[in-house]
């Protein structure tokens, strides 16, 4: 009984951790870019009382062992990379890739990170940049007499100076791949950095080996599915119920028990 405390007590650690998840799911669902993800369980280890195959009291052959498990307990959180729907936002410096891909952000620290939010401004220096203020990289300066910007699905960054007709080219626009994307860790802010886990960013050109291509004027929103979020926290609700009753049920026989000798 004291077992079956302990049990379902990692019953109930898992659901809380699970609810945890699926409410950040819930927060981040007009989170651009945002992906959502899943907890992963595993059971525990398993007392083993009989060994299928051992000799029984008859002189029989067991078909089958006596093995007590231990509960539950989460082991990662997987992060679901599905493309989430793209919006149409009118603002020329908004980019949503479609398909597979990253954008490069150089952190102030020297560091790089990588995002699906793809909502860029322009500084007073002209240079693309996130909301927070880091800088694309490979850096976009658009010459402060532009009158027209354009980016091709390509990733090719054209502007139209002034009354010109012509249009010249400032820049290339790269992403990033990586083996997996999975493996990345999520640092807030909508970006993301590289493990050991996720391997070294591949860079490429939009279109080309497997990368998506950009649409301007879009943005790509979050991927949660807020009826299977809700279902989900339903299933997860139910989950730590019926956990906590096996704990007052435990108590009850406990109870029981130690009532038999008055």
């Amino acid at each position: 009984m004291i077992r079956a405390m302990r049990t379902a007590a990692t019953g109930m650690k898992a659901q809380q951790l699970n609810v945890d998840n699926i409410a950040n799911n819930l927060a981040n669902v007009n989170t651009t870019g945002f992906k959502k993800s899943r907890v992963e369980f595993q059971d525990l280890f398993y007392q083993l009382t009989r060994v299928a195959g051992n000799p029984t009291a008859s002189g029989a052959v067991s078909p089958s062992s006596l093995e007590i498990g231990y509960g539950a307990t989460p082991v990662s959180t997987q992060r679901m990379f599905t493309q989430g729907d793209l919006v149409s936002t009118g603002n020329p410096t908004d980019l949503a890739v479609k398909g597979d891909g990253f954008f490069r952000i150089l952190l102030p620290e020297g560091g790089e990170a990588y995002t699906r939010d793809g909502s860029f401004k322009v500084s007073a220096e002209g240079q693309l940049m996130t909301s927070d203020g880091y800088l694309l990289d490979p850096e976009i300066t658009i010459p402060a007499e532009t009158s027209h910007i354009s980016f091709s699905p390509d990733g090719v960054v054209s502007v139209t100076l002034g009354n010109e007709n012509e249009s010249q080219i400032v820049g290339q626009i790269e992403l990033m791949r990586f083996v997996n994307p999975s493996g990345l860790r999520a640092i807030g802010q909508n970006l993301f950095t590289e493990t050991p886990v996720s391997g070294e960013s591949i860079p490429g050109t939009p279109g080309s080996d497997g990368l998506g291509r950009l649409s301007q004027g879009f943005l790509e929103v979050s991927n949660v599915d807020i009826v299977e979020e809700m279902i989900a926290l339903i299933a997860a609700q139910r989950a730590y119920e019926i956990n906590s009753k096996a704990i007052k049920a435990s108590e009850d026989m406990m109870s029981m028990a130690n009532n038999l000798t008055r």
